[in-house]
């Protein structure tokens, strides 16, 4: 049953995807398809956080320590979602392939205290997201965990 977990939590993970990308071809969505897909990987990018960092009070708490076998794999997918909601912002919102599209986001970066928040939550997953390999973990050691941190502040910004 343990060997299945892993590969079960990965499928549950993708399941939020799997239901957008059926609702989108199948026509279900609301009259503004773009928001919708907006939207949801962005619910599903603070679910996925918020649950990656609940993990370590759970475990404490009810002495699971299986849990943490899960961490890595939630918190990248709360990164999967987050960069699928940054391209629907950038694709759908700001029309990247548009001259002049690099100073709209960043005008509107500014402007709107919910992107910057949202910007500045995404930016801190990034080096969290490029260093979650075993590889990184060890050459990084103790400033591994120290770098991860970020975590809470990349959740407090989201």
């Amino acid at each position: 049953m343990r060997k299945l977990a892993k590969p079960l939590v990965f499928i549950a993970a993708l399941v939020p995807l799997a239901w957008l990308v059926f609702i989108v071809l199948t026509g279900r969505t609301s009259a503004n398809p773009a928001e919708d897909i907006h939207l949801t990987t962005g619910i599903w990018a603070l679910r996925f956080l918020l649950i990656t960092l609940a993990i370590t009070p759970v475990r404490r708490v009810t002495r699971w320590n299986i849990l943490i076998q899960y961490r890595r794999m939630l918190g990248l997918f709360a990164f999967f979602y987050a960069t699928l909601h940054l391209t629907g912002y950038l694709v759908f919102d700001q029309l990247v392939m548009e001259e002049g599209a690099l100073r709209r986001v960043i005008a509107d970066i500014a402007k709107r205290p919910f992107i910057t928040f949202g910007m500045t939550a995404f930016v801190l997953m990034v080096p969290l997201a490029l260093t979650s390999t075993k590889g990184w973990i060890r050459r990084l050691g103790r400033r591994w965990q120290m770098l991860h941190r970020l975590i809470y502040l990349s959740g407090i910004a989201a």
